[in-house]
């Protein structure tokens, strides 16, 4: 077979370097995004930032002079030649060491956000708030032993169960068990262990040290203040025998087991519901999470307005010290390329909220309904319509929908909240799901306790407004809601 050469004319797609960065930036989180660059700023002097937290320390000039960096939006410090911070060098019209060394540096500031933040008052509120330090639930039961229980014994013992405390402050582990692991010759026997766990149960909150949901509640309703004899005898029952049926509010076994009626069912049921299955809950030690909007959507004259939050947009510029080095011939050749990278971050950085501000105001546009009535006027809307109308492929607007969030009027939401499926309407026209869901929780708030509504009957009057809705689809839409279904939602 003999051997040629040939040429060929064929495309494919490139994924160079600042292509691959611009989409990893599209797609990270706000959080994820300030992580990224902190790493970059640490491995790049060439790149820093105008809202540095740093922005009052001394900084090192391009002429070896020491000077302070003056807030972002202040006006330059007034004093003699040679004591203000030289200008940043444009970074976009940077020619290279070939330059004229003698020409004017412009101003570098390559911002896209709203320039001169308002500084906040220098007064007391404007200092760090420090949180005051946490209380575990072992920290709470412990100062109570040390004023309540004083034999040194009795003590030990207490705080042996104390330790043995789940996060709910449930006793998980049987007092045999815990015996079974100290030594012989503390000459220890059950009742001394039982009593220390008597002693623990007395303690706030109550129902702490219970073994299981029955003796939690049984703990707490014997100490609430103020609940008639006869009810309290009840409610007792009701959670030491029947709590099952209970929980199923199963009211017609509970009645005949109780030989009461509804209104004494219902006193019962009133003083058990003021009880706290989980009496450690309150010490727990998560911290909630918060989410910093994106985009920011108001109500104007002429209509919603969407805008960017500025709080979660980096104000980035090349350094003008080691760019002046540069274009005197002075830098490293190292240099040229951290320079280039610095130029293509910040351009990225500029396209990635740019690319959030056009999905954002597309998404608006058409949505507007849900804006002015909430979420049971929302419209079906699919990735492609918001990719076709701005031009951009269908995995740049998924990209951009994910973990992106919009302040709105009606609350926080992701991007993505307002994508969803649709249902034929009898019409012939197209409801959402999410409008779906909201009527759901709409009827399901409204219905009557004592008779509430079955998945088919929503579905039936979810069918009366135009909306072809199976029962299946019903329960799941309820069940994705949190919505008990109907057994659990009857009440007396």
């Amino acid at each position: 077979m003999k051997q040629s050469l040939q040429l060929r004319t064929s495309q494919h797609l490139a994924l160079t370097p600042q292509l691959q960065q611009s989409i990893r930036l599209l797609q990270l989180s706000t959080l994820e995004l300030h992580q990224e660059l902190e790493q970059l700023l640490t491995d790049n002097p060439l790149l820093e930032r105008l809202d540095d937290p740093l922005d009052h320390s001394l900084r090192l000039l391009s002429d070896g002079a020491i000077s302070q960096q003056a807030p972002v939006g202040d006006a330059p410090p007034e004093g003699p030649p040679g004591s203000q911070e030289a200008p940043a060098a444009d970074a976009d019209n940077y020619d290279g060491p070939a330059a004229d060394t003698e020409s004017t540096t412009a101003d570098a500031d390559v911002d896209w956000s709203d320039a001169g933040r308002s500084k906040a008052p220098d007064d007391e509120d404007a200092r760090p708030q420090l949180e005051a330090s946490h209380c575990t639930l072992r920290e709470h039961l412990m100062e109570q032993m040390r004023v309540t229980v004083l034999e040194m014994r009795d003590r030990a013992l207490v705080e042996l169960i104390i330790d043995a405390l789940d996060e709910n402050g449930y006793l998980e582990e049987p007092l045999e068990e815990i015996l079974a692991r100290l030594p012989e010759e503390l000459e220890l026997d059950l009742d001394e262990l039982q009593t220390a766990l008597s002693m623990l149960q007395s303690f706030d909150p109550m129902g702490v040290g219970a073994r299981n949901a029955s003796e939690c509640l049984a703990l707490q309703i014997k100490r609430l203040p103020g609940v008639p004899m006869v009810t309290r005898r009840m409610a007792l029952a009701i959670v030491e025998n029947h709590l099952t049926w209970f929980a199923q509010r199963d009211f017609n076994k509970l009645k005949k087991a109780l030989l009461c009626d509804d209104e004494d069912l219902r006193e019962a049921q009133t003083v058990i519901r003021q009880c706290n299955p989980h009496p450690g809950s309150a010490f727990a030690s998560d911290v909630s999470d918060y989410v910093v909007p994106d985009v920011i959507v108001k109500k104007s004259r002429t209509g919603w307005q969407v805008s960017l939050n500025n709080d979660v947009m980096p104000r980035l510029r090349v350094n003008a010290m080691y760019a002046n080095l540069l274009k005197q011939g002075k830098g490293e050749g190292a240099m040229g390329a951290q320079l280039q990278e610095a130029k293509w971050l910040i351009k990225n950085m500029r396209q990635r909220f740019d690319t959030i501000l056009r999905v954002a105001q597309a998404i608006v546009e058409r949505q507007k309904n849900f804006f002015s009535h909430g979420a049971v006027a929302m419209r079906p809307l699919v990735l492609r319509e918001i990719a076709d109308t701005l031009g951009l492929h269908e995995s740049t607007i998924s990209r951009v929908t994910t973990q992106k969030y919009m302040l709105t009027p009606h609350g926080m939401f992701e991007l993505k909240y307002f994508f969803g499926s649709h249902v034929a309407t009898e019409a012939g026209g197209e409801a959402s799901s999410t409008a779906i869901r909201a009527l759901i929780v709409q009827l399901t708030g409204a219905e009557d306790p004592k008779n509430p509504l079955s998945d088919s009957k929503i579905a039936d009057m979810l069918g009366e407004q135009g909306m072809v809705i199976a029962r299946r689809t019903v329960a799941k839409y309820r069940e994705a809601l949190k919505i008990p279904p109907v057994s659990l939602r009857k009440s007396l």
